[in-house]
């Protein structure tokens, strides 16, 4: 379908050193379908009152999400633009951009 973007693929690039981890649609052990990030099981999903998120299932908390746009308003990918992430004290603003599979 002409002008369609690939949603299989996303890359979160953080603005204050370009680092870039580049996540790629899959089906989880669950059966959820989610984004795991390429290089460990790091997943974006997409949870109920929460949209989507980074979750860390372990400890059952969000550990990143949209900066701009509510949960009731996000579709079936989660959303291009800015994201922040929280690890320990750290935060870091990242953009969320679909790429095309290499």
């Amino acid at each position: 379908m002409a002008g369609r973007q690939n949603r299989d693929r996303f890359e979160l690039r953080r603005q204050s050193d370009d680092l870039v981890y580049t996540f790629v649609r899959q089906t989880s052990t669950d059966g959820t379908v989610g984004y795991q990030r390429q290089d460990q099981d790091f997943w974006i999903e997409r949870r109920k009152d929460w949209g989507w998120v980074a979750w860390d299932r372990a400890s059952q908390s969000c550990t990143g999400r949209p900066w701009n746009m509510l949960p009731a308003d996000q579709r079936e990918h989660p959303p291009e633009g800015d994201w922040v992430s929280r690890k320990g004290p750290k935060s870091y603003v990242y953009s969320l951009v679909y790429v095309h599979s290499p």
